[in-house]
């Protein structure tokens, strides 16, 4: 290998750890949840508080142990039950056919709407 070759590899090693760096420090963890109902803002709730959360008449979202999750849900494939947790870390619960959305991480903790394609409607 010569040695221009070896200077190449280094630097794209180097860019790449950079990069990788960057990506951990700009995560940020959020303590707290948002619930959205067809686009509208629920609430938010902090998941350090372990509580039952009803949802309109369609859905119920429990924090327990610092993580969220939906215990119950009127849709008919409960796909929304299935989902996996959303915790500090992020994470998201959709309900379509209630058009229910759990979000975690920056998104909760900002309050900001992404802006997302609105597949529901």
């Amino acid at each position: 290998m010569k040695k221009k070759e070896c200077f190449f590899i280094l630097g794209i090693l180097f860019l790449a750890g950079i990069l990788w760096v960057g990506m951990r420090l700009s995560i940020k963890e959020s303590e707290s949840i948002r619930i959205t109902v067809d686009g509208e803002e629920y609430g938010v709730y902090q998941l350090s508080e372990d509580q039952t959360i009803p949802i309109g008449d369609t859905n119920i979202c429990q924090i327990k142990d610092g993580k969220a999750f939906m215990i119950e849900a009127t849709c008919p494939d409960h796909l929304c039950m299935e989902q996996k947790a959303v915790d500090k870390t992020g994470g998201t619960i959709v309900c379509l056919p209630n058009k229910v959305v759990i979000e975690g991480g920056t998104t909760a903790a900002t309050g900001q709407t992404s802006p997302g394609i609105d597949a529901v409607t």
